[in-house]
């Protein structure tokens, strides 16, 4: 099933997108696709209604796609997580996961406009799949717990200023968290649909080029490790997402490639999950 909001920001609706593309309301079923939802076994109540016809038919022409999940309380983020990205950068692969946060406030739909920060020259890219929880998780013991607590998957654009994060601090957190640096979505496709998390293609280009073309096969840390070893540090709660990391192909890795501009378009896609496209403007 596929979950999303729409509607103007700050207006968003939930509702369901059919195979046939149709969007359904679920409006009766509950006020917003957030935490609470998760936590209420909001997925099966809403599988429920729409088995059961009982769904309105939203107007799709021209509706603005939010973010498939209402501001998350946290962004967690894993960093160097494919083998080919850590090798562009000049890093060594790492032996643990390497964690940072991100604003939950950088949050906007996957179609929405990007900012580029007054003063940056080096804004750039990164197409991964995003993990949303669906229950509280503590203490997960090992991998195959993971499965249980989680709700779905997205596809998140970790849009990243690598002066500010690699110059300007010893944290990661000021190149990662301005104002629109995380388009979310387009929906978010629960657990039980998005089959093996470790078998997604991820592509995103630029203007046009080419610059990201990865699989999920390829992450040092899948996505079951990833959920038990956060839940080790720190409680993930209903609506969390964390972003799972980006392969090859960023402008950071890539010497003499422009980083972004305003005016560029970027096109980014995941296996099984849908696409995005944003186009870059000055904060």
């Amino acid at each position: 099933m596929k979950l999303l909001r729409v509607g103007t920001p700050g207006e968003e609706r939930p509702a369901v997108r059919t195979e046939e593309g149709r969007l359904l309301d679920l409006s009766s079923v509950t006020s917003d696709i957030d935490g609470a939802f998760l936590a209420s076994d909001g997925v099966e109540r809403a599988r429920e209604a729409v088995a059961a016809g009982s769904l309105p038919e939203l107007d799709a022409d021209g509706v603005r796609i939010g973010a498939p999940v209402a501001r998350p309380g946290k962004i967690v983020c894993v960093g160097l997580n494919y083998r080919d990205h850590a090798a562009e950068t000049g890093a060594a692969i790492p032996p643990r996961p390497v964690v940072f946060m991100k604003d939950p406030g950088t949050v906007v739909g996957p179609y929405d406009e990007v900012l580029i920060p007054r003063g940056s020259v080096k804004t750039d890219w990164e197409v991964e799949p995003a993990v949303v929880i669906g229950r509280r998780a503590r203490y997960l013991d090992g991998p195959e717990a993971a499965w249980a607590v989680i709700a779905g998957y997205t596809i998140s654009h970790d849009v990243s200023e690598r002066e500010f994060q690699l110059e300007y601090s010893s944290q990661w957190d000021l190149g990662k968290s301005w104002e629109t640096f995380n388009p979310l979505g387009p929906w978010l496709v629960t657990a039980d649909e998005a089959g093996d998390p470790q078998d997604l293609g991820l592509h995103l280009s630029v203007n046009g080029v080419k610059r990201q073309n990865g699989h999920t096969g390829d992450m040092t840390f899948p996505v079951g490790h990833i959920v038990a070893y956060l839940s080790q540090y720190m409680v993930l709660e209903p609506a969390d997402v964390i972003n799972t990391g980006t392969p090859a192909g960023v402008a950071l890795g890539l010497p003499g490639t422009p980083y972004f501009r305003p005016g560029d378009t970027v096109e980014l896609s995941v296996d099984g999950l849908g696409a995005q496209r944003q186009t870059f403007g000055q904060a």
